[in-house]
């Protein structure tokens, strides 16, 4: 029992080392680079690609027999998987300060005080398109 559960976070932590991390001393980032967009720089970038390879040498801490060990790599590797996107899911809220009276936020359109609100660019261009669209029609 404790033997799966090994392998599965020991491929969760070696995978996410190689997929998401820089390493100690950027030594990850560099190899990845290194690697490129080639078939080996593409499966450093899929945390479900690369878990499968990973797994497999963890699978053999689990078991030897032949059949077993195929159910233990796959098995390994998914959970692994599930381990990474509960990970990733989990949702950060922090307090923030409301911005003051003439300060730009990030939304797409600015409240005004008592003057008439003006669209933003992205706002005309796409009440243009649509304009256009109902008088061709």
């Amino acid at each position: 029992m404790w033997s799966i559960v090994l392998a599965v976070l020991t491929t969760w932590r070696v995978t996410h080392l190689l997929a998401s991390e820089d390493g100690p001393a950027d030594i990850i980032v560099r190899f990845r680079a290194l690697l490129g967009r080639s078939i080996f720089g593409q499966l450093m970038d899929c945390f479900n690609c690369l878990s499968l390879w990973i797994a497999a040498p963890a699978a053999l801490f689990v078991t030897r027999k032949p059949l077993d060990w195929l159910m233990t790599w796959l098995a390994v590797s998914g959970a692994a998987c599930l381990l990474d996107r509960l990970v990733k899911d989990q949702v950060a809220i922090s307090m923030t300060t409301q911005p003051t009276e003439g300060e730009l936020t990030n939304v797409l359109r600015i409240e005004t005080h008592g003057t008439e609100e003006q669209p933003l660019d992205a706002d005309r261009d796409l009440e243009s398109a649509t304009r256009g669209r109902s008088t061709q029609n």
